[in-house]
C-alpha cells in the first residue's frame, strides 16, 4: 500500500525491516533480507530520498529512522496536495470543456428531435456517427451494402467498435456475401465477432445504414454515393419501420464463418438472389453491382441457373424460377 507514497516494493521492504530493528545497519538488514548488499544501499538511499531516514548528527555516514508519524504523514500530506491541484485542475477544463460545448452549440443549432437532419460530405457524416456512436447505450444495428470495406474505414472503425462493445452496447452488422472473398473485411469481421459483436451477410442489401438504439438511424443521401452526405432521421415511426426492416434482413442473412445455406432445391440464397434481381428484368451490369460481384462472375453464376432451368434468356430464367417457387420476387 506504500506505493502510494512513492516507494517501490523493494524501498518498502527494506522500510519495514528497519521499523522492526531500527539499529540494524546494512550488514545486518542484507544478511536479514538476503540482498546483496548494493541493493539494500539502492533502497537506503531512496528512503532517504523520501525523507524517511535521515542522515545522524551523530555518526556520519550512518542513516536514522525518522519516525513514521512525521516521515509517513508527510509523504501523505504531500500526495493529498497533489490530488487536490489535480482535482483543481480537471473542475477548471471541466468548466473549460462546457464552455466550448456551449459555443459549438450556437454555432451549430440543434434540428428538431423529431424532424431530418440533412449531413453534408463525408467528415460531417463521421463526426456525427462519432456523436452518435457516444450517446449509444445499447445497440448499433448496420447494413453495410458496399461490399468489401476500405483499410481507411476498417481503421477508422476499429476503437469506435471496441469503445461501443467494452461499455456493454451490442453490435449487429450486416455485410454482403461478398466480403467473404476479401481478406481484410473478412479478417476485420472476424475480428468484431471475438470482441462480441456479430455479423450476417447476405446476397443483396437495400441501402446503408446505421440505427443507433431506437433513437437515430443514418442513410445516405445518394444509395450510390455515400461520400455526397447523409441524412439523420429521429421519428418514432420511421426509426420503428427501418428497425423493423433491419430485423427482417438480420433474420434472412447466414451467420460470418458459416458456410452459405442452401435450399431443398440445392440453391445458395447468392443463386435465389440472382434469380430474383433477373426475374425482375435487370442487366447483368445491374445484378453484379448489387452483388458487389464482377460482371464475368455474375454470368457464370447465371448460365449455370440457366442450364438447371432450361431456360433460353436470363429473363427467362427468373421468370421460370419465379414460376416454380424457387424464388418470390416480392422477397
Amino acid at each position: 500500500m506504500l506505493s502510494l507514497l512513492g516507494l517501490g516494493s523493494a524501498e518498502e521492504t527494506v522500510y519495514r525491516a528497519i521499523l522492526e530493528n531500527p539499529s540494524h545497519g546494512v550488514s545486518e538488514l542484507s544478511e536479514k533480507l538476503g540482498w546483496p548488499v548494493p541493493r539494500i544501499r539502492d533502497a537506503l538511499d531512496e528512503l532517504a530520498r523520501l525523507s524517511l531516514l535521515r542522515p545522524s548528527w551523530e555518526e556520519p555516514g550512518v542513516l536514522r529512522l525518522v519516525r513514521p508519524e512525521v516521515g509517513l504523514s508527510a509523504l501523505l500530506a504531500r500526495e493529498e496536495a497533489a490530488l487536490l491541484s489535480r482535482q483543481q485542475e480537471i473542475e477548471r477544463g471541466r468548466t473549460a470543456v462546457a464552455q466550448m460545448i456551449a459555443a459549438y452549440a450556437d454555432l451549430n443549432p440543434a434540428q428538431p428531435s423529431d424532424g431530418a437532419e440533412t449531413l453534408l460530405g463525408i467528415d460531417t457524416v463521421r463526426t456525427r456517427i462519432e456523436e452518435l456512436a457516444l450517446r449509444c447505450r445499447h445497440e448499433l444495428r448496420g447494413f453495410e451494402p458496399q461490399g468489401a470495406q476500405t483499410l481507411a474505414n476498417i481503421d477508422a472503425s476499429r476503437p469506435l467498435d471496441r469503445a461501443l462493445l467494452e461499455n456493454g452496447v451490442r453490435i449487429r452488422i450486416v455485410y454482403l456475401d461478398s466480403v467473404r472473398n476479401d481478406q481484410h473485411t473478412a479478417a476485420y469481421a472476424t475480428w468484431l465477432a471475438e470482441l462480441g459483436g456479430r455479423v450476417r451477410t447476405i446476397p443483396s442489401l437495400p441501402t446503408r445504414m446505421i440505427i443507433f438504439d431506437r433513437e437515430a438511424a443514418l442513410l445516405p443521401i445518394d444509395p450510390d454515393d455515400s461520400s455526397v452526405g447523409a441524412v439523420l432521421l429521429r421519428g418514432a415511426g420511421v426509426i420503428t419501420a427501418l428497425t423493423a426492416l433491419f430485423e427482417g434482413v438480420w433474420e434472412r442473412a447466414d451467420a460470418f464463418g458459416d458456410e452459405p445455406h442452401r435450399d431443398e432445391r440445392g440453391l445458395s440464397s447468392q443463386e435465389r438472389e440472382v434469380l430474383r434481381l433477373l426475374s425482375m428484368g435487370l442487366t447483368d451490369e445491374a445484378v453484379a453491382r448489387k452483388l458487389d460481384v464482377s460482371v464475368r462472375t455474375l454470368r457464370r453464376v447465371t448460365a449455370e441457373l440457366m442450364e438447371r432451368l432450361d431456360a433460353r434468356s436470363r429473363f427467362q430464367a427468373g421468370c421460370l424460377a419465379a414460376g416454380r417457387g424457387w424464388v418470390s420476387a416480392r422477397r
